[in-house]
């Protein structure tokens, strides 16, 4: 049920289904994703049948012929919108890498996370947002599929352990800006803090946390050099909270304060041309 009048552009609702419900073959105008919940059953998309069960994605381009079939009760998050009415970016790059075909898909661990977070963010907006929820709501979708995009983006095959910390590594790679301890990233993760560990440094020899200081300092080596931004601006940016924190942990790595650092760099670089 909407708990409030949606934007033309973009409508995110709740769809109920009680066990052996079925949802008849029909079609929309609009692109649609439906996350589901709760529940497990089976779909038919442009002729190909799929099971769907709890975090399953399914995607429907706009004139696909689709249905479901609910085994048990069922509750489906449903995202339509109009993708003529979003920006040209949105529309040229990210929208035909999605939806280039119907499909039913399942992500890793952190991308369901991700996508759920930025799922929750649309629903608070369309229910509480101020006067600027209509214009939230597009940059929230072109947040979800940007994560979408990325996710097609597969890691080679290999053993399930290699697979888990290739992600794992490229997450912090991508996002050491936004992490705040270990245990924030095991829960994204999906898996616990030790055994997370425990695996990255059989493949890495260093512990998740080490290797996104080793991210971060190896970024704010490179701002010190290649531009004129303030340390505290750095230290911000990379995703440090303490600027204290900051200072230590580039000495304890580099040898020399970061301003020291800058200072000789610059003089190297300047000597050698």
């Amino acid at each position: 049920m909407q708990n409030k009048e949606h934007s033309a552009v973009i409508s995110l609702y709740e769809s109920k289904h009680k066990e052996k419900d079925t949802v008849a073959t029909h079609a929309h105008e609009t692109h649609q994703l439906l996350y589901v919940l709760d529940g497990d059953g089976a779909c038919e998309l442009a002729e190909s049948v799929y099971d769907i069960t709890t975090d399953s994605f399914l995607i429907v381009p706009p004139q696909t012929r689709h249905s479901i079939r609910a085994d048990s009760h069922m509750t489906v998050l449903v995202l339509e919108f109009d993708a003529g009415k979003l920006s040209q970016d949105v529309r040229t790059q990210l929208i035909p890498n999605v939806f280039g075909a119907a499909r039913v898909q399942s992500f890793s661990a952190i991308d369901s996370s991700e996508l759920r977070q930025i799922m929750r963010k649309m629903l608070y907006e369309q229910s509480h947002g101020d006067q600027l929820w209509r214009m939230a709501l597009k940059i929230h979708i072109a947040e979800l599929l940007c994560t979408l995009a990325r996710s097609n983006q597969e890691i080679g095959p290999g053993d399930t352990n290699k697979l888990r910390v290739d992600r794992l590594r490229q997450y912090i790679e991508t996002r050491y800006y936004d992490i705040e301890s270990a245990e924030d990233i095991a829960v994204r993760m999906g898996m616990s803090k030790r055994y997370m560990q425990t695996i990255f440094k059989e493949y890495y020899e260093r512990t998740p946390m080490q290797y996104l200081t080793e991210v971060r300092l190896g970024l704010v080596k490179q701002l010190l050099v290649e531009s004129d931004k303030d340390i505290v601006s750095i230290c911000f940016e990379v995703g440090f909270e303490s600027l204290s924190t900051f200072y230590r942990l580039f000495k304890k790595h580099v040898g020399v304060p970061p301003n020291m650092y800058r200072t000789t760099q610059r003089n190297r670089d300047g000597a050698s041309e």
